[in-house]
Order: structure tokens, then C-alpha cells, then sequence
């Protein structure tokens, strides 16, 4: 009987260890999100024969009333291009930017944004915690574009595609500034 208690006592204690309850972190204020090229390129079924040409995994700080570009984002610094980790873009197939062939592979993409033209930068280092390790010695390619300004303001970082015949435009827009990206897909 003393055998069947002390079991019993120690069967207690083990579930008791295991049943406690996990403490799951609260919703992140920059939500992570993907932007896909083509849009629709995620399979839905089995028969969707869409295949991605570029994924971009990224966090959405929101404005909230703040000014970002200049203030928030300071000009001439480098930016990882939304919140928390850096964002990383995915190329299922080679691309070219700015005249540089891009091999198909996942990489980092960084910003310096000033206030009338930012520069893009493919860095090849991923898995980065914000800008602070940023290595511009592994930067793949650098491209200057102009800031376009936009009337409706955007009030969470986004990052969507567009097509212009031949060349898909990473379009990124945050605040009342998006910037585009030109690439030529092989």
C-alpha cells in the first residue's frame, strides 16, 4: 500500500509538472505578412499550376499618426524594410536588377531611404534581427529609385508587384512615399 501511494503521489506531481499551461506571446504589433509574385501564385489545390516567381516575407509596422520617412526612419541610414526581423525576398527563378543577375535563392533586402530617392539593396545574408548586422560586403545589388509621393496615405508598411510588359515592379509603400523596384525575371 505504501508502493501504491508513493505512485500514486509521483503520478500526481508528473501530470501536475506537464498539464501547466503554455504562456503563447500576445498579438506583435507589426504583424508578419508575404507578398507573392504572380498574386494569386499560392496553390489553393492541387490542380493550380501557378507556380511564385518571388515571395517577400516581411513585418508591417503602421504609422499611427507618426511621421515615418525623415523622422521615424531617419534618411541615409540603412533600413531593413519593415519591423522586427529583416525582411527577406525569396527568387524561385533568376532575376536581373540594375543590370546584375540574381541567382534564384533567398536573400535580405535593406533600404537607405532619403527624401527624394531610396536606395534598394539585395544583401545576401538572412536571417537578421532588424539592420544592426547589416554587412554591406555582401550586398548583391544596390539600385537608386525615385520616391514617388502618394496622395492617400498608407498607413501600414506594404509591399505588393505590378507588371509593366516584360519587368515586374517591387512596389513598396508605406506613410504618403512607395518606391519601385524594377526586375526582369529569366
Amino acid at each position: 500500500m505504501k508502493n501504491f501511494s508513493l505512485l500514486t503521489l509521483l503520478l500526481l506531481f508528473v501530470f501536475s509538472v506537464n498539464a501547466q499551461e503554455v504562456k503563447f506571446p500576445a498579438l506583435d504589433a507589426s504583424p508578419a505578412d508575404i507578398a507573392y509574385f504572380p498574386n494569386k501564385a499560392v496553390k489553393f489545390k492541387k490542380t493550380d499550376t501557378t507556380l511564385p516567381s518571388i515571395k517577400v516575407i516581411y513585418s508591417r509596422p503602421s504609422a499611427k499618426g507618426r511621421s515615418i520617412f525623415g523622422e521615424l526612419i531617419p534618411f541615409g541610414e540603412v533600413w531593413r524594410v519593415g519591423a522586427n526581423e529583416n525582411t527577406e525576398i525569396k527568387f524561385y527563378k533568376p532575376a536581373t536588377i540594375n543590370g546584375i543577375a540574381v541567382p534564384a535563392g533567398t536573400y535580405s533586402l535593406f533600404a537607405i531611404p532619403e527624401k527624394d530617392k531610396w536606395t534598394v539593396i539585395i544583401n545576401k545574408e538572412i536571417d537578421l534581427w532588424g539592420g544592426y548586422a547589416y554587412d554591406q560586403s555582401k550586398d548583391l545589388v544596390r539600385i537608386v529609385v525615385p520616391v514617388k509621393a502618394i496622395t492617400t496615405p498608407v498607413e501600414a508598411l506594404s509591399i505588393a508587384f505590378t507588371t509593366q510588359g516584360a519587368v515586374t515592379n517591387l512596389v513598396i509603400g508605406w506613410d504618403k512615399t512607395t518606391v519601385e523596384v524594377p526586375i526582369t525575371l529569366k
